[in-house]
């Protein structure tokens, strides 16, 4: 049995050059929510010696300086576009599993020589760049930390032609000697400096200590990682630890935000999103934390501060008693509008179990049964129709008008009006129509 990773080529900037093929060659970045910091970046860009999570305005004058595209992160096209590499990666295995927004595993249970896998793989290549416009890597090897180093050769090594593959023992041997410990899938940030300093620089120094050594110095979890290394699979996707704790929150632009009608459709759309990523590592939470507030950095209205925690009778999911929890702390000790202007706000939901195990409680009032079977529902109405078809009332499916993003580019794919417009002859393009966005813009 073989794995294989699919990664989308620098995701996010490489979506907007699919719309927009005079940035090819051209340095490209997108920014965070409310045009704060870097999140992703074109070739040419990491080339400038631009770093992932910088501020934006630290960097304007080298982006100015070397005519970097600026773009404000478009998450309804890059969603879509995922969606739509995803089908197209379906069918050509039907075990697929979506790891990330721009990433997918592929079981490959069929046995193949190296020329049928090399060809099925540069299949998959050309398929996406044809159906999608996007490049990609595919990395092919044993397990699945392996693949992950055939995507770093793969990606960083144009022989390649976007698929690495580590079938055979001396490959996976010459591999792990060239890979360092710090790109070595599982091993974290934290763990990195402390490994560095026992003398492992390379995943292969790493294979070379005992099973004992490994999870004495790593756990369970390192230990998983050094026998994938070696070539045994035992990680799997649905067994990767879940997060104890999940955050959604914004920083509001201009003086921020003064009324509570706003806030509470910002809050219940934070809480929307939290309960999402609650259902898709198939979650419960035990309890939810609000916080809002003003800028330390302001003197006109003074400051203040929300913070509020609230403790489920019982586990959940349910957007509505989480939504619920969230307004009744809001509103308990909102102040009035237009006396504070608040700056950031947030939902927090932690004490996380599997919703495979759930303490329920002799005197809960709520129907569990019931309320499984409406949000079952609900979220099938969704994913049938499109994302928050149905949603709460006071929910705000769209917090754009919350976010500072100066330089968004159109949803092409998803809206009606955004449709890419194709003008026949030779027109020089004028400002208002170029959709290149710059520092200086």
């Amino acid at each position: 049995m073989m794995y294989a990773i699919v990664d989308c080529n620098n995701f996010f900037a490489s979506c907007e050059r699919v719309f927009n093929p005079s940035l090819m060659g051209r340095p490209v970045v997108v920014l965070s929510n409310n045009d704060g910091c870097i999140i992703a970046r074109s070739n040419e860009a990491k080339a400038l010696g631009l770093k992932m999570g910088q501020p934006y305005f630290q960097v304007k004058p080298l982006l100015e300086k070397h005519n970097v595209a600026v773009f404000s992160s478009n998450y309804v096209l890059y969603g879509d576009m995922s969606r739509r590499v995803m089908m197209l990666l379906a069918d050509f295995c039907p075990e697929l599993n979506q790891y990330s927004i721009d990433e997918a595993f592929l079981t490959l249970r069929t046995p193949m020589s190296s020329e049928e896998l090399q060809e099925w793989g540069t299949g998959i290549v050309r398929t996406i760049q044809q159906g999608v416009g996007l490049p990609i890597t595919v990395g092919i090897a044993p397990t699945k930390t392996l693949a992950k180093a055939a995507s770093y050769f793969g990606k960083h090594y144009p022989a390649y032609r976007g698929v690495c593959l580590i079938e055979t023992e001396e490959k996976r041997i010459k591999a792990l000697r060239r890979l360092p410990i710090d790109e070595v899938w599982g091993i974290g940030r934290r763990i990195t400096p402390r490994l560095q300093s026992l003398g492992i620089a390379t995943a292969w120094d790493l294979t070379q200590h005992t099973a004992e050594w490994v999870r004495r110095q790593m756990t369970v979890t390192g230990l998983r990682t050094w026998k994938e290394l070696r070539g045994e699979s035992c990680v799997q996707i649905e067994q990767l630890p879940m997060r104890q704790s999940i955050c959604t929150s914004r920083s509001f632009p201009g003086t921020g935000c003064e009324t509570l009608g706003t806030m509470e459709e910002a809050i219940a759309s934070f809480a929307s999103a939290c309960r999402q990523k609650l259902c898709q590592q198939h979650s419960f939470c035990n309890a939810v934390n609000l916080f809002v507030h003003t800028s330390r950095f302001q003197t006109t209205t003074g400051e203040h501060a929300i913070y509020c925690t609230h403790h489920f009778p019982v586990p959940t999911n349910d957007l509505r008693e989480i939504t619920s929890a969230c307004l009744k702390m809001l509103r308990t000790h909102w102040l009035g509008d237009y006396r504070y202007a608040y700056k950031k706000a947030g939902v927090l939901v932690w004490g996380i179990t599997s919703d495979q195990a759930r303490q329920t409680s002799l005197f809960d009032e709520i129907d569990r049964e019931k309320q499984s079977r409406l949000a079952t529902a609900i979220d099938g109405i969704n994913r049938k129709i499109g994302a928050d078809t149905i949603h709460l009332a006071v929910q705000n499916t769209s917090l754009s008008q919350l976010l500072k993003r100066e330089f968004l580019t159109k949803q092409y794919t998803t809206n009606l009006k955004d449709i890419l417009q194709v003008t026949v002859g030779k027109r020089k393009p004028s400002a208002d129509t170029d959709p290149t966005h710059t520092a200086h813009e």
